[in-house]
């Protein structure tokens, strides 16, 4: 790829230059060669690493380099951005590389760089995510005190959900109760979550405490989202036949802030009637609970996206429902999960609705989330060709631009169904963009168009993937000497040899 250069050299300039090179390795001969062009250049800043950080970190099989380019930035004492080493902490656990990972935050006193709370976050979530429960606390006690870490909200979320998951809600109530002393203060998420292991583990008397200890916020700021908590004690009351206590609470609930219809509540305290139907109950507590909470966008958004992400189709639509009816329109994020948990149902021709009707009739533009998560939808169901619909209908769009996630996830799909010949397309569409597609998707490809004897393409993809310096697997060498030498064993067994002699 020839590239233009400027006639002076600056950082951003650079940094453009880099991101527009296919080849990971060509930017960085780039990136270390720019001082020798350019005398008068005066050095790398940390917009220049973070750029060729992130295009290093696309692909496990530049570890190395980016080991490399830590380094220099490391010497050249550059000011560095706490969201760089997130994203090569992230970059080592995607690649097995933990170790790394730890490594690297321990050592981050040795960088210019003053925030250090996103990338302690970063590593407890990919620590938790490992299971290396121990290595995480032992990390969360060192480091957790320190001024670099200036909140440490998200991560005693995180470990309190870890106990609750192992069962030991005791211990993440004691987390809880230490916040106040940990300079920091529970927020919903720690409510949630502790509230989800009582109910788990069935220590219903504890939970119940611990919603009466929310009342107090509802009865200063009257906040609807915290509806979401509320049902979940709810619901666990219930399933544990203990309607009575159920409606016991929501009644101190209505009392403390929540202005129910009387109407409602009458029905509800004739539980008795309803101890055959559960679930009927639920749904009441839950209508009660949508039609007495405080109109506001953000309790109604809390109460949908909730319900749509536990698969309660009925109980989302009768919030949009109630929403509309307060003059509150949804909004893009409420629509994506509606449609993800229609196609999670199987319910893609509803989830298509969504998008080509209900979002037109509420004046609300599909946003490109919106159409990612339908796409996948789709793709999932083996509807790749008509997912390829939707990249037609972005392109028409002024405020909706297909992204790297789009590309990918059309390419998968189309390529699952063995639809190479379209995936071939929209890949083409794909690079143009400059999006780069894996080394993974490249040997599907290959193999694939190989296999329909599509060998021209298969070759020129094989050409672009050279181009990145990225390395094809034995088996697509074998499955292009297959389409060419049909029948010819001995050329076959020759090329395995040779690329297993090389590779």
């Amino acid at each position: 790829m020839s590239i233009r250069w400027p006639r002076v050299l600056t950082p951003t300039l650079l940094s453009q230059i880099l991101k527009k090179q296919k080849s990971p390795v060509t930017a960085l001969r780039l990136f270390d060669q720019a001082k020798q062009w350019f005398p008068s250049y005066n050095g790398h800043n940390g917009s220049v690493y973070a750029t060729m950080i992130t295009i290093l970190g696309k692909s496990s099989n530049h570890i190395p380099e980016m080991k490399y380019v830590i380094e220099k930035m490391k010497e050249d004492s550059c000011e560095c951005k706490d969201a760089v080493f997130a994203s090569v902490i992230s970059t080592f656990s995607r690649a097995g590389r933990l170790e790394d990972a730890v490594s690297l935050f321990k050592s981050l006193h040795e960088f210019n760089c003053v925030d250090w709370t996103v990338s302690f976050e970063t590593l407890m979530d990919e620590m938790v995510k490992e299971s290396e429960y121990e290595a995480a606390c032992e990390v969360f006690r060192k480091y957790c005190y320190g001024w670099e870490v200036s909140s440490r909200i998200r991560s005693l979320n995180l470990l309190m959900k870890v106990l609750c998951q192992v069962k030991r809600s005791d211990l993440a109530s004691h987390v809880f109760q230490e916040m106040n002393y940990q300079g920091c203060y529970p927020d919903r998420e720690s409510y949630r979550i502790l509230m989800r292991g009582f109910c788990l583990e069935g220590k219903l008397q504890e939970a119940t405490h611990l919603l009466y200890s929310m009342f107090w916020r509802i009865s200063q700021k009257g906040s609807g989202e915290d509806i979401v908590v509320y049902r979940m004690l709810l619901d666990a009351l219930c399933d544990a036949g203990e309607v009575d206590e159920a409606v016991e609470v929501l009644g101190k609930i209505l009392r403390k802030g929540l202005k129910a219809p009387k109407r409602c509540y009458h029905r509800i305290e004739a539980g008795g009637c309803w101890e055959g139907d559960r679930e009927g109950v639920k749904r009441l507590l839950t209508e009660t609970l949508i039609r007495g909470a405080i109109p506001s966008l953000e309790s109604y958004t809390a109460m949908a996206t909730d319900l749509l992400e536990e698969g309660k189709l009925v109980e989302g639509e009768e919030v949009l429902l109630a929403m509309r009816k307060k003059g509150f329109e949804p909004t893009p994020f409420i629509y994506s999960a509606k449609v993800k948990a229609l196609c999670k149902a199987g319910k893609v021709e509803e989830a298509v609705n969504v998008i080509n009707k209900e979002m037109m009739e509420g004046h609300c533009l599909p946003t490109v989330d919106v159409y990612n998560v339908l796409i996948k939808g789709l793709c999932d169901e083996g509807k790749s060709v008509e997912a390829v619909g939707y990249l037609k209908e972005m392109s028409k769009r002024v405020s909706c631009v297909a992204n790297e996630e789009t590309y990918q996830t059309l390419v998968d799909g189309l390529c699952g169904v063995g639809k190479f010949v379209e995936a071939s397309q929209v890949m083409e569409e794909m690079l143009i963009k400059s999006f780069f597609p894996g080394v993974e998707t490249y040997n599907v490809m290959i193999k694939g168009l190989c296999g329909m004897n599509r060998r021209y393409e298969a070759v020129m993809w094989l050409e672009e993937m050279v181009s990145q310096d990225m390395v094809p697997e034995s088996s697509v060498w074998k499955a292009l000497a297959e389409s060419v030498c049909v029948g010819s064993i001995d050329v076959v067994e020759i090329l395995e040899r040779l690329v297993s002699s090389k590779c």
